[in-house]
């Protein structure tokens, strides 16, 4: 059995678990989880303190997708009963980041449905980050499907900060949550990102059927393509999808895959998404204990936990919230209790 305390210092001593090491910590029993969640701890203090990044997502574009991704209510495959709608406004973009800086978000998440965006949506987005950040100085990301490089060339040159685009689950698991494109396509997306020097978010699903080994894989594989947050969605099934009755999760597996991924990406920003407060009910205060960063207000088709709740929990634990915009016309940094 591995000693958690002793990797976790050679891990910020500028080691990296082995593949081994690795699935050592996804197999750690339950009576040693403390023991792993204040080792992964050791190394979340060490490079964020006890500070969170708060992230608000906007569903800009919902249903009508071409993809058949499994775990997605908005898929053409879903039976899902969720709203459907095209292209919000840049109106309500606007609203939708006043209301993420009100709520003390570091970064504020454009989501669309859609295999990639047309491009009367890229001018439309661009249209409205130029507002935003005009007025606010958020950090904004956009998640907006595969895109290539003159697209994402458009979205720097409008101010977006920031792209989303998760590599989901390991290449060889990937064929068992969607046919409709490859797992190269979310690597050439990423590529085309970074290249027009965006930053990059990316991460994964995790309950939906894959093994530990798969789980190694897409850690290994975030540390090739290095991006700047990691957020981990628990699944969230959804009547109408083909993982509906899928509930492999329990709180302390969902906490064992956080601190694999803090272990093998100690000084990248990971952050609690999706199916959080489904998936870790109450023990989502421990999960701050791991990852630095949280959503809130909700998600694209699901319910989470409202920011004023999100605030308290932070301060219930003796952490705080911090704001660290930067921006060049207008910089702000603020470390506020809730």
């Amino acid at each position: 059995m591995t000693c958690y305390q002793d990797l976790a210092h050679r891990v910020i001593n500028g080691a990296s678990p082995t593949r081994e090491e690795a699935l050592d910590i996804l197999a750690t029993p339950q009576n040693k989880l403390l023991d792993l969640v204040n080792a992964a701890y050791t190394i979340r203090s060490r490079y964020f303190g006890n500070t969170v990044h708060l992230q608000m997502l906007l569903n800009a574009k919902s249903g009508a997708c071409q993809e058949d991704c499994h775990y997605c209510s908005q898929s053409t495959i879903s039976d899902a009963p969720i709203d459907r709608y095209a292209l919000l406004s840049p109106e309500k973009m606007m609203e939708g980041a006043r209301r993420a800086a009100d709520a003390k978000a570091q970064r504020y998440c454009i989501v669309i449905s859609g295999r990639s965006p047309l491009q009367s949506e890229i001018t439309q987005i661009s249209h409205a980050v130029k507002k935003i950040k005009h007025e606010i100085p958020i950090q904004v990301c956009c998640s907006l499907g595969l895109l290539n490089g003159e697209q994402a060339s458009q979205l720097k040159d409008a101010g977006v900060d920031r792209i989303n685009h998760n590599l989901n689950t390991s290449e060889a698991f990937h064929p068992s949550i969607c046919s409709t494109h490859t797992y190269q396509d979310r690597i050439d997306t990423l590529k085309h990102a970074r290249a027009a020097g965006l930053e990059l978010c990316s991460g994964g699903i995790v309950g939906m059927g894959e093994k530990d080994e798969d789980l190694v894989d897409l850690a290994l594989a975030l540390k090739e393509v290095q991006p700047d947050s990691i957020p981990l969605n628990m699944l969230y099934p959804v009547d109408g999808t083909p993982f509906g009755e899928k509930n492999d999760l329990t709180p302390a597996r969902c906490l064992t895959i956080l601190c694999l991924f803090r272990f093998l990406h100690p000084q990248t920003e990971i952050r609690a998404a999706g199916g959080r407060e489904k998936n870790l009910r109450s023990l989502q205060p421990l999960a701050l204990y791991v990852a630095d960063s949280l959503f809130v207000d909700g998600y694209l088709t699901t319910p989470g936990l409202a920011h004023k709740e999100v605030w308290d929990m932070i301060e219930d634990i003796g952490f705080t919230v911090e704001v660290n915009y930067q921006d060049s016309e207008n910089p702000q940094t603020e470390t506020c209790t809730a």
